[in-house]
């Protein structure tokens, strides 16, 4: 199907996906209009039964979600490093996990060394429909707020779906069984959708400030210098009752050496991962992580790690692109208002 609609295919996470349609700009730009798209199969959907099992493992709050309700959280290693961030959503019969493509195997093998059980359902679809007109094409879940979770049918299929995204547009995420997916995905083209690629929502991202994993967050990175601080239950932080929270409490006491930032860059070149970041004139202070020509704000834009003492919005900097200076300008994130149903 892809292909004829003709996609642009490439490998990632070790599957063969979508890049491109029409074009990334073309496909961003129907994304923060109307509503586009995605295929996102290649993430690993999980359960967990027993929600108590899990809580020791993540920073969230899970025992304490209630039903029908989703919630962003963060698996942690003992120094306060990433495994990775995920998405937990209490249905009936447990929990729901959507977890990155790239560390999915990662994660099972995590949370079972750790006593958990988890059934693997990688083999499931996923389907995305991002943008301000989603609500439109999936009537049957515009009764869902933002970060609501729901088992419905869609045209007769049978669906987990849930209200978010990862675009910083309103949205769905959409799971069902692999040989439904096809027919709910042409059904969603038929509503209006615009189908879209890795390109889009790499940028869609990047605009809404969020992070990718394995560019701007890793087992390496603390949760306190991503400023993934708010992912951090108030209870859990209290009780210091996960992995890695007291490696956490001590970065707070003396606060992250670097820290995450966004930054937009003057002209119209953009700076990609691994560019360093300098003063003005003098000395590097970072590094690039992220990094895009953003369609929604005509001008380029990056997500880097900084020296601490130079993150405040509104420092200037440069970034260091085929050893030429590339002038910017720490900007506060997210770079494009969300848009979430709440």
């Amino acid at each position: 199907m892809h292909r004829a609609l003709g996609a642009r295919m490439v490998e990632f996470a070790g599957y063969e996906m979508p890049l491109q349609y029409a074009g990334i700009i073309a496909e961003h730009l129907a994304c923060r209009s109307g509503a586009a798209l995605f295929d996102v199969s290649h993430m690993g959907q999980a359960v967990v039964r027993d929600a108590a099992s899990l809580e020791p493992l993540v920073t969230g709050d899970i025992t304490g979600l209630p039903a029908g309700r989703q919630r962003y959280t963060l698996l942690t290693n003992a120094a306060g490093g990433i495994i990775d961030d995920l998405m937990v959503a209490n249905l009936d019969g447990g929990c729901q996990l959507v977890l990155n493509a790239g560390r999915k195997v990662v994660d099972v093998a995590h949370m079972r060394a750790h006593g958990v059980t988890v059934e693997t359902l990688f083999e499931r679809a996923l389907l995305a429909l991002q943008g301000p007109r989603a609500a439109q094409m999936l009537p049957e879940a515009a009764a869902l707020k933002f970060m609501d979770a729901a088992e419905l049918s869609v045209a007769g299929t049978a669906c987990v779906v849930t209200r978010s995204g990862y675009t910083g547009e309103d949205g769905f995420e959409i799971g069902c069984a692999a040989d439904a997916a096809e027919a709910l995905a042409r059904l969603l083209l038929a509503r209006g959708a615009t189908p879209a690629g890795l390109g889009a929502r790499d940028s869609l991202r990047l605009e809404a400030g969020l992070c990718l994993y394995g560019n701007d967050i890793d087992e390496n990175t603390s949760v306190l210098a991503a400023n993934l601080g708010w992912a951090i239950a108030r209870r859990r932080a209290e009780v210091g009752d996960f992995l890695g929270a007291a490696a956490l409490r001590e970065v707070r006491q003396h606060g992250p050496v670097e820290r995450l930032v966004g930054i937009r860059l003057s002209g119209r070149a953009p700076a990609r991962a691994g560019a360093e970041i300098h003063v003005p004139g003098g000395e590097r202070v970072g590094r690039v992580t992220s990094g895009c020509f953003a369609p929604s704000l005509n001008a380029p834009i990056a997500l880097g790690y900084i020296r601490a003492d130079c993150a405040a919005p509104g420092t200037l900097v440069a970034l260091i692109v085929r050893d030429k200076p590339l002038d910017g300008v720490i900007s506060p994130l997210p770079f494009i208002p969300h848009h979430y149903a709440r």
